[in-house]
């Protein structure tokens, strides 16, 4: 066996697999150590919080008071703000892994008039910071009475420019331009070909884009602080922070810290399941979607 003109049994070989493994641990550990600091503080007390190691847990395992008190503190606002999130995540994730998808189709296989100036718009706005558009978007819904509304999160989030550059390039080459034209002759129509033909064989990229788009969402932190004011709509990410601030600043610190690590660890589980519920689609997608009728 033989890569790159190295066999494996070769120096060469083995010093490049080592130093790639070494990379790649480094990199996994740079991303571990968080996670890892969120798992033990959430099982500490407020006292083992600040006086213990942070990445090993304290004397007392306090895993489950701070899970009682994360969702019976001010009358249970965690679950009202973990159902908010949820909400916002799911209906601007399929919202905007749709609307990618048709118009990445639409750039893919159509040809129409100001076609290239679009698509430059569409790889313009991936370049511009979300954070940059949260007082344009603020000033525009303002002016017809969104703000404050659950509408404020969802609309702006459909609106997914990085999804319409993947699906473009995996369109170009998941549906072939033969096969959209043997539909056509048998007599589909465009809506019917997109649907029933094309979308299956762009399922692997169809979820690629859901989940960016869903972790997106449920990440989105500076849009619904700007747009936001009554804690009853507030995702998981505003709310928290607030608790933070309010811990921070003295005001109940001894039960508000250990409970917003317990908020935050909750907070991972979701997007964790919606990686593992989408896998499949990646994995057996493409061979599973050219061959069902």
């Amino acid at each position: 066996m033989t890569i790159a003109s190295k066999t494996v049994r070769s120096p060469a070989f083995r010093r490049q697999r080592w130093l790639l493994t070494a990379v790649l641990g480094l990199y996994f550990i740079y991303n571990f150590i968080p996670l890892l600091y969120v798992i033990v503080s959430a099982t500490k007390t407020n006292a083992d919080l600040f006086g213990t190691f942070g990445l090993w847990f304290g004397d007392d395992f306090n895993f489950w008071e701070n899970l009682r008190g994360l969702f019976t503190y001010q009358d249970g606002a965690f679950s009202r703000w973990l159902f908010n999130t949820f909400l916002y995540a799911s209906i601007s994730g399929l919202g905007a892994a749709l609307f990618a998808t048709c118009a990445g189709y639409a750039f893919a296989k159509y040809q129409f008039i100001g076609k290239k100036l679009c698509f430059a718009l569409v790889l313009g706005a991936v370049m511009i910071p979300q954070t940059a558009l949260a007082v344009p978007l603020f000033l525009m819904l303002s002016k017809i009475g969104l703000v404050n509304n659950p509408l404020a999160i969802i609309l702006p989030s459909l609106v997914f420019p990085p999804g319409v550059f993947l699906m473009r390039v995996y369109i170009d080459d998941a549906v072939s331009n033969e096969l959209i034209e043997a539909g056509r002759i048998d007599g589909a129509g465009e809506l019917h070909i997109f649907s029933k033909i094309a979308f299956r064989l762009l399922m692997p990229g169809f979820a690629t884009v859901l989940i960016l788009a869903f972790v997106s969402t449920w990440n989105n932190y500076f849009l619904p602080l700007v747009m936001l004011n009554s804690s009853e709509y507030f995702p998981v990410t505003v709310g928290l922070s607030q608790w933070y601030a309010a811990a921070t600043s003295g005001s109940g610190g001894a039960v508000l810290f250990t409970i917003v690590m317990a908020g935050a660890l909750v907070s991972i589980l979701p997007v964790i399941a919606a990686f593992l519920i989408m896998q499949r689609y990646w994995q057996g997608g493409l061979s599973a979607g050219g061959v069902k009728a």
